[in-house]
This record gives structure tokens, sequence and C-alpha cells, in this order.
């Protein structure tokens, strides 16, 4: 029985953008090569065959006579292209065409500079100085020259490419994400105060929203982030759950803008070492014991009247401390009202997610001696910032979320806000 053949007959496909049919390249290889100097070798000669084609399909076939001819061959000139994150000097076949250059689609695409930018950044976010980022990539043939691996030109692509993506990330419209949350929190990084924004999704899904600058964390910076959110889509005109740390400026600021829409919770573990700080250390044991009972009670009027009895406790000894336990108290037990599962409830009493996305930005500038302005601190905290994100992961006790959602939106109706048709549903 004879069988049937199976070699595929790929004649009639059409090479794609992306994926091309090239003949085998002659390649003489020595056998005691390394890998990777067998590689990039081999690579160079197949891209070399790809620049080749393409000037075959601007020019035509070599040595054939042709009327019409488009273009012209023009010989070759010294170019680069990115390889392994740095620049690699190639000889680059040349298209002219009424006196003009005419660009090759595949050096256009090799010679890119954002591969280049990408790999400088992810390097110098790993912890890479600029001194070692040479060190830092694939040894290549000692006979190919190369540049873009300087200290300084380490440096220039790194301050481009996070200026780039900060600027990027600051004016990011926001009216796509259906925010019920937002998380307010401030770290002092040097001489200077960053406010980080970090927006809960109706999904438990996080985002982090922009990253701001001042010397101190004063109503002016918390009015300008406010009003930068307003104006990238947030929504004012409907209930917002808006999470803390104690900063009174901040408080003044969400007033402002928020209104009546704004509900506050002041963070648990801010207030509880406020207090705490109030206190000589002989006192905290027990006063720690109430507050945790407290703020972990499922009954605001049993929370309220632990921390009242607290205050009462406190004032003759150390009204410093009953003063803290008091203030803000009710927006201390702002989610405790909702009835919320204890998982998503202590998610949202506190500002730990916030918290936590800054301090993963501490070993991205752990390599930076002296800080040259508030510009290079924000490019910095926001490079450290956009690398935490790619790991975010839900709230935790986001299978909970609907629960919170329902209760802004019944409170929506209560006090005549708008309200979405398919939230009234």
């Amino acid at each position: 029985m004879k069988r049937e053949s199976r070699t595929v007959d790929r004649s009639d496909q059409i090479d794609s953008p992306t994926q091309r049919h090239l003949p085998l390249v002659d390649l003489l290889v020595d056998t005691r090569a390394e890998l990777m100097d067998l590689a990039v070798t081999s690579g160079l000669k197949v891209l070399a065959t790809m620049l080749e084609e393409d000037r075959t399909a601007i020019c035509g076939a070599r040595y054939q006579h042709q009327a019409q001819r488009p273009a012209s061959r023009a010989g070759t000139a010294p170019s680069e292209v990115t390889l392994g994150g740095r620049k690699v000097a190639i000889r680059r076949p040349r298209v002219r065409h009424d006196g003009g250059e005419v660009p090759l689609p595949t050096f256009q695409l090799m010679a890119s500079e954002d591969p280049l930018n990408r790999r400088i950044v992810e390097q110098m976010l790993v912890g890479v100085a600029t001194r070692q980022y040479a060190r830092s990539l694939e040894p290549l043939p000692a006979t190919m020259t190369t540049r873009s691996t300087s200290k300084s030109a380490v440096s220039r692509r790194f301050v481009a490419k996070t200026r780039a993506q900060l600027e990027a990330w600051q004016s990011r419209p926001l009216d796509s994400l259906d925010l019920v949350g937002l998380i307010l929190d401030g770290v002092h990084v040097g001489d200077h105060c960053l406010i980080v924004a970090l927006g809960i999704a109706a999904d438990g899904q996080k985002h982090a929203l922009g990253l701001w600058e001042g010397s101190t964390e004063n109503a002016t910076l918390c009015q300008s982030l406010l009003a930068n959110l307003q104006s990238r889509g947030l929504r004012t005109d409907r209930s917002l759950l808006v999470i803390l740390d104690g900063s009174k400026a901040l408080r003044k600021a969400v007033r402002d803008l928020f209104g009546d829409v704004a509900l506050v919770q002041r963070c648990q573990v801010h207030k509880l070492r406020n207090v705490l700080d109030h206190l000589p250390e002989r006192q905290r044991t027990w006063a720690k014991a109430i507050l945790q009972r407290a703020y972990r009670s499922t009954d605001v009027a049993t929370a309220r009247r632990l921390l009242l009895d607290l205050g009462r406790r406190l004032e003759t000894d150390h009204p410093s401390a009953a003063q803290s336990v008091r203030e803000g108290l009710d927006e201390t037990l702002t989610v405790l009202g909702f009835n919320l599962p204890e998982t998503l409830r202590r998610s949202l009493t506190t500002t730990n997610a916030a918290e936590s996305l800054i301090s993963r930005t501490r070993h991205v500038k752990r390599n930076v001696k002296r800080w040259r302005g508030g510009q290079m601190v924000v490019r910095w905290v926001a490079a450290g910032v956009l690398e935490a994100v790619k790991g975010f992961r839900r709230l935790k006790g986001h299978k909970a979320m609907p629960q919170l959602v329902a209760a802004l939106r019944a409170r929506d109706q209560q006090l005549g806000l708008a309200v979405d048709a398919e939230n009234v549903a």
C-alpha cells in the first residue's frame, strides 16, 4: 500500500510582518564557540538576509533590468540595532528614490530604542547600579562594536523612560474604572512627602491612580491630587468610601471636594499607634487590648461604648491619649456599619494596601545615595509603584464586595444622588 507523503506545500503561503520564511542562511560556525556567540553571530547573519530581502522587495531582483524601477540600491551604511540591552554596529543596506533615503521595515523594527529603554529600566528596578549595567548583560563576541552601556547613557535613558511612564500614568483616564473606594496614604522620602492614591473597584481589583509630591502633607497638595483625580474621571456624584491615614489636610481636602458624598474611614492601625504613643510603656498593653476589642467588634454601638469608656479611663492621668481616642472616633467605625464579613471589613478599615504598595518601592530605590530634587524622587517611587502593580491581587475578602456596593448605592438613594440604572436593577 502506497503511503501518502507528509510533506507540506508552503509555496502559496504569504509572509506576515511578524513571520517570514527565509532561505537557509549559509552559516559557517565554530563548534568550539560558546552558544551565546553562536546565537548572536547567526542571528546577525539572519538579520542581514532579512534586510537584503527588504531591499529586493523594494528595488527588484539584482542585475535584472526594470524599466519602471521604483528605487535603486545604494550600497551600505554604518548603522546600529538594539541587541541584548545595548546598541550593536552593523552595515545596513541602503535604498534611495528621488534623492531620498527609503527606510527598510525590518531595520526600523530592529533599531527601535524602546526595547533598549525597557531593558534599562528593568535592570535598574531589580537593583543594578548604572556603573554595573554593562556587567549585567550577556557577553557578546569581542569583534562586535557596542555602545549605550556607559553610566551616563544608562542614566539618561532611565530618566527619559521613567519620566514618560510617570506622565502617562498621571494622565490616564479613570472614567472606565468602576471605583467604590479610595485609599490615600503618605510616605516621606528624604525631605519630600509623597502621597499615593489607590483605587478599589467594585470587583475588588486595586488600581494605582497616581503619586504626588510636596514638602509636607498640606492642604494644597491634598487638594491638587484630588482635583487631578476628578479631572481624569473620578466620579464625585455618588457615594465613595475614602480611607485615610488620619491626616487633617487630607480630611479637609476630601470634605471640600466630595462633601457628603465621601464616607470617610480613618485607618484603625494609625489611630491605635497615635493613642499608644501618648501613653507610657506600662499602660500600653491594656489600652491596646481595649482598642483592638472595639475595632474587632461587629456592632457599632458596642465598639463606640468601648472607645468612649477607654477615653474616660484615660482622661485624668493621660488627657492627650483620651483626646486622641475621641478625635475622629466615629470615622474609625464607618465600615463597621456596613455589616461586611470580617476579612473584607479588615481590608477596608486600614491603609495597609497603600502602605504595602509603597513598601515594595524600597528595594527599587535602595541604590540611590543622594536625591537631587523632588522630580527625581517621584520618578523613582513611581517606577517602583508601576513595577509593584504588575503583581497586584484583588482585595482580601473581595467576594463580599457586592454587599459594599449595594450599601453605597442604597445611601445614594437616601441622599438623592445619581444612581446608575444597572445598579438600581
